[in-house]
């Protein structure tokens, strides 16, 4: 008989206040997933330096996430932690730092994420090596991409004698595998949007190689299109920020710019530890989007106010026990069984 630890736990233990929006958001998520629905994932923060990979990469492989937006740190963030995680040094007692401990730390050119670090030279020299010359051939070649197209194809053709980090915990390479739609909205903030703009000034790569924000959004209409036929896609947020914010704003737009029939979001999840506040929009509560027809009154809505380190993992390893013995998970959870799945 299969074993359910993580799922019977959640059950068992989690009855009120965020631990019981977790459940239900939980048991929310994985009836939209056994009625065929799809969910879209939205990453804030530095949840790649967290290894959120651990089990955001096989939820992706088995088919509970189908599309993600990312900041473009998370997005390198994920690649570094691949190439070089022997070689990262974590701090738990960094709550407790002065100014000169972490002047240590970057004099040991490492640069700290919370209570890890990324190392300089393991992680952005190593990664620059590749893809500088990537950017450089599509300067040459008049070649336009996406920002993640550059990553996809670096993170798959990267040689496995680089790889510290264990192939099947990055979250980046099975996006990669799986071709997953993704959006990265603001990456020029990123170390490696930093690099490429600094290679643009420099007049040895082209700006127009890396295509705009707009452009994700005009690809982005006919991804969501495509995900919310059938019974739809679910939004499930990490954090705030412009992650969340860019790809919700799809709905409203293909309704009122393009004028054109648009599904709603079919579940909003987000977990964040952003407080309601005026004018917030990381902290505001999902009613307010349903005044924006991001939402309506009928979406499944669950704010989690907690640690999306601690909260995703056990998400995602119970729904990946659900979705590995689906009819056993529904006698346990006491779902009425489904015909044909």
């Amino acid at each position: 008989m299969p074993s359910f630890p993580v799922l019977e736990f959640i059950l068992k233990n989690y009855k009120n206040f965020n631990a019981r929006v977790t459940r239900d958001a939980l048991l929310s998520y994985w009836s939209h997933i056994q009625d065929g629905g799809k969910m879209f994932w939205t990453l804030a923060g530095a949840m790649s330096s967290a290894q959120l990979g651990i089990t955001l990469a096989p939820a992706i492989r088995e088919g509970l996430i189908h599309g993600i937006s990312s900041t473009g740190a998370n997005l390198e963030e994920s690649l570094f932690r691949l190439v070089a995680n022997d070689s990262y040094k974590d701090f738990p007692e960094y709550r407790y730092f002065t100014k000169a401990d972490d002047t240590r730390i970057l004099k040991d050119r490492m640069r700290r994420v919370t209570d890890t670090s990324i190392p300089e030279d393991e992680a952005f020299r190593v990664v620059e090596k590749y893809i500088v010359p990537m950017w450089e051939r599509a300067t040459k070649n008049s070649d336009r991409r996406f920002w993640h197209e550059y990553f996809y194809e670096l993170i798959q053709n990267l040689p496995s004698k680089l790889h510290e980090g264990a192939a099947e915990e990055s979250w980046l390479l099975a996006a990669a595998k799986a071709n997953l739609p993704m959006v990265v909205p603001g990456y020029e903030d990123s170390t490696f949007g930093n690099i490429f703009a600094s290679h643009v000034k420099l007049a040895e790569c082209s700006a127009s190689i890396v295509k705009s924000g707009i452009e994700y959004m005009a690809a982005f209409y006919d991804q969501y299109g495509e995900m919310s036929k059938g019974s739809g896609v679910g939004f499930f947020q990490i954090g705030g920020g412009i992650a969340g914010d860019f790809p919700i704003c799809v709905v409203p737009s293909i309704k009122y710019d393009l004028q054109k029939k648009a599904k709603p979001w079919a579940y909003f999840c987000q977990i964040s530890d952003s407080t309601t506040s005026y004018g917030s929009y990381s902290g505001a509560t999902p009613n307010e989007k349903i005044t924006w027809d991001k939402l309506t009154e009928k979406t499944p809505m669950f704010v989690i106010e907690s640690d999306a380190t601690i909260v995703a993992p056990l998400m995602l390893s119970a729904l990946l026990e659900c979705k590995r013995n689906p009819k056993e998970a529904n006698k346990l959870i006491g779902a009425k069984p489904r015909k044909g799945r």
